[in-house]
């Protein structure tokens, strides 16, 4: 079967006198039946190409879902007389959540178990279903969650009674995805943000159950900030935070009192960022402002105004969260290139150790600001998940649980490691290996290098059961900590950001030859991966060294640049200017123009390559990777594979069923594995 080839129709964009042609723009219009037939035929082409491949796809799913817990329940947490965790069972695709009615953890084991939401119940007859954001009221007696079933950000607010489990009258369509939806002490009034034509969260509304007339809070004009919400740990105040990559403003509403409209916090100043917290008689300040890596604030509640540092600055510390409890802090932040958890108590700041060379530590889901326990993670490549109680009083930690791992798993077969690569301008960058012991002892092994280097969001270390069937085959596995994300503090995202964004695509390009001078791997044995942002690292790097990699995966790859920036009708687009600079300015639109992946394709040869994407994503529009594939298969002098695998019924994640989405990463493994010269 020969690969489809799209038409071209010459569609030129001008600016700044210069003119860009784009003959696959007409891709752009999911509503037309032309795009549909092309993305189709990709599709058909996917699956005629991957037939041979369905025998490892299938063994690796098999092996996959055989790493996967059956039946498994998260730790409860606290709130109130409560005990509130989700739980998977056996052969379903979704989690249900729970709660049990406890006086203490002794007691929960003889307690009844009181479903609130049962996701593969609500998922009856769907094929897609994304539930995010549920809240209950401050009394317990009520349930109020966000349920979306295309894959946009786009979600409509339910209320259920937990006491009759009957839905509420009351339903509000158009809310944001996340940080969009918070009770005010009462339970009769609730907080959502909506989005508007561009998905941009935007206004922030009250809702009073039983009520069709919402209340119009606060509306964000300015097209390049966004607005979330979220309560205090304490549970007296809601947080308003608008902000864009550079700058914040929060405001705040005693829920107390969820008639009184919206206090400013500190007005909005370019480049200084913040979070405010309350504990006690006072607000906490997480700020940039004199403090590259954030230092730590207090001030009176009665008096905004008179701040004071509660914790000396320390540069090498990269200060991320707060977390008020009655008796202590806890904080999250990064050192020496790791996530890290620090307590603070009566003056003195003590960070938690651990004892292997890389893991991930983060504070996890708590919901009681009095208690004494604070709950937190730990993993690593090799170390499960572990669930450990924090007491605030004395700093000891205790062991609460960890996830199973199904099947025969020894750590000691394994072994992990933090490796320094040296990108061109002589910074060292970090990192994350794993693979089974034995796998290098053959000479250069097939390797899977992930990136991604955008947002400042981290790459950490984590365990994965379903990456087991890789090690196992001999694959070593690698993270490359690429400027762009945060993992050596703010600064590391600077440098990868705005006009240094292409230290992120040199970074990963010196990373893979950094482990092919090692002897780790040679290219004719190496994969690279990444998703959304870490796909336009993927667009780059083709471009840049596509001799270095024998296949590449990029998956809903944000790789047409120059077109979506310059279109703020585009979903999000007026949001990302803070991020990528905005090509209206001459200087970035040059440099925007130098390393965008479909602006560059040259003809050459190109690795083997899977392109992933979904009809209907919102963050990376499906055109992107369909127009970069397109002009892919025009150009390139190579007869190696392109692929393009459209989701038809999802978004940027996928797809939702936990069992859906092993099968699709089983089929981009199997592609990976047979090229990389693994057959079974």
């Amino acid at each position: 079967m020969r690969p489809p080839i799209a038409a071209k129709h010459s569609h030129p964009h001008t600016m700044h006198g210069d003119v860009r042609q784009d003959d696959y723009y007409w891709l752009r219009g999911a509503e037309k039946p032309e795009v549909i037939a092309y993305l189709e035929a990709e599709n058909r082409y996917y699956d005629e190409v991957m037939k041979p491949l369905g025998p490892l796809t299938d063994t690796l799913y098999q092996e996959m879902v055989a790493r996967v817990p059956a039946d498994e329940a998260g730790v409860p947490v606290q709130d109130g007389p409560y005990y509130y965790y989700s739980r998977m069972e056996r052969d379903k695709q979704y989690p249900i959540y729970a709660r049990k009615r406890a006086q203490d953890r002794q007691a929960l084991e003889s307690a009844p178990e009181e479903i609130l939401l049962d996701l593969n119940v609500l998922a009856t007859g769907s094929d897609f279903l994304s539930v995010t954001v549920l809240r209950t009221s401050d009394d317990h007696q009520q349930l109020a969650y966000l349920e979306n079933r295309d894959g946009t950000d786009r979600y409509t607010l339910f209320v259920r009674n937990l006491t009759t489990g009957e839905l509420l009258p009351d339903q509000v369509s158009g809310v944001f995805l996340h940080a969009s939806l918070e009770w005010d002490k009462t339970g009769e009034y609730l907080y959502y943000t909506k989005v508007d034509e561009t998905q941009r969260p935007y206004q922030l509304w009250r809702h009073q159950l039983g009520s069709t007339m919402d209340s119009l809070l606060y509306e964000e004009k300015d097209v390049t900030f966004s607005i979330g919400i979220g309560k205090s740990r304490s549970g007296q105040y809601l947080w308003l935070k608008s902000e864009n990559k550079e700058t914040d403003e929060a405001y705040f509403i005693d829920l107390n009192n969820p008639q009184a409209g919206l206090q400013l916090f500190d007005a909005r100043r370019p480049g200084i960022k913040y979070d405010v917290e309350h504990w006690g008689d006072r607000f906490l300040i997480l700020t940039n402002q004199g403090a590259k890596n954030f230092r730590l604030m207090e001030c009176p509640v009665a008096d905004p105004s008179a701040r004071e540092e509660l914790i000396p600055y320390d540069d090498t510390r990269y200060l991320q969260a707060v977390y008020p409890f009655r008796d202590a802090l806890v904080i999250a932040g990064r050192q020496e290139g790791l996530t890290q958890i620090w307590t603070y108590r009566d003056g003195n700041l003590h960070k938690l150790s651990w004892d292997e060379p890389i893991y991930t530590v983060d504070v996890w889901t708590n919901r009681s600001y009095d208690t004494e326990e604070a709950l937190i993670t730990y993993e690593s490549f090799l170390t499960p998940e572990h669930t450990l109680g924090l007491n605030l009083l004395s700093g000891t930690l205790q062991f609460l649980k960890a996830k199973t791992v199904p099947g025969a798993y020894e750590p000691a077969l394994y072994h992990q490691e933090r490796l320094w690569a040296k990108a061109t301008d002589g910074t060292p960058i970090p990192l994350s290996v794993v693979y089974k012991e034995g796998a290098l002892d053959r000479g250069p092994a097939p390797l899977i290098l992930y990136g991604y280097g955008s947002y400042g969001m981290s790459m950490d270390p984590t365990f994965s059961g379903t990456r087991l069937p890789l090690l196992d085959r001999g694959i070593v596995y690698v993270v490359a900590h690429v400027r762009g994300g945060a993992e050596m503090g703010y600064t590391w995202y600077e440098n990868g950001k705005f006009l240094a964004k292409k230290n992120t695509f040199t970074d990963f390009v010196d990373a893979a030859r950094d482990l092919i001078h090692r002897g780790y791997t040679a290219s004719d044995r190496l994969a690279a991966q990444g998703r959304s942002a870490g796909g336009l690292l993927m667009g780059a790097i083709v471009n840049l060294a596509p001799e270095l990699f024998r296949v590449v995966v990029p998956g809903v790859p944000f790789v047409d640049v120059m077109n979506t920036m310059s279109d703020a009708t585009i979903p999000l687009t007026s949001l990302e200017w803070d991020e990528w600079g905005n090509p209206a300015d001459p200087e970035f639109y040059w440099y925007m123009k130098s390393y965008s992946p479909y602006d560059n394709v040259e003809a050459k040869a190109y690795p083997h390559m899977l392109v992933l994407t979904g009809l209907n994503d919102p963050r990376v529009a499906y055109w992107e990777p369909a127009k970069w594939v397109a002009r892919l298969r025009d150009t390139k002098t190579d007869s190696n594979t392109l692929l393009l695998k459209t989701h038809m019924g999802a978004g940027h994640g996928g797809s939702s069923g936990r069992y859906n989405r092993l099968k699709e990463a089983a089929a981009e493994y199997a592609f990976i594995l047979d090229k990389i010269g693994i057959h079974q």
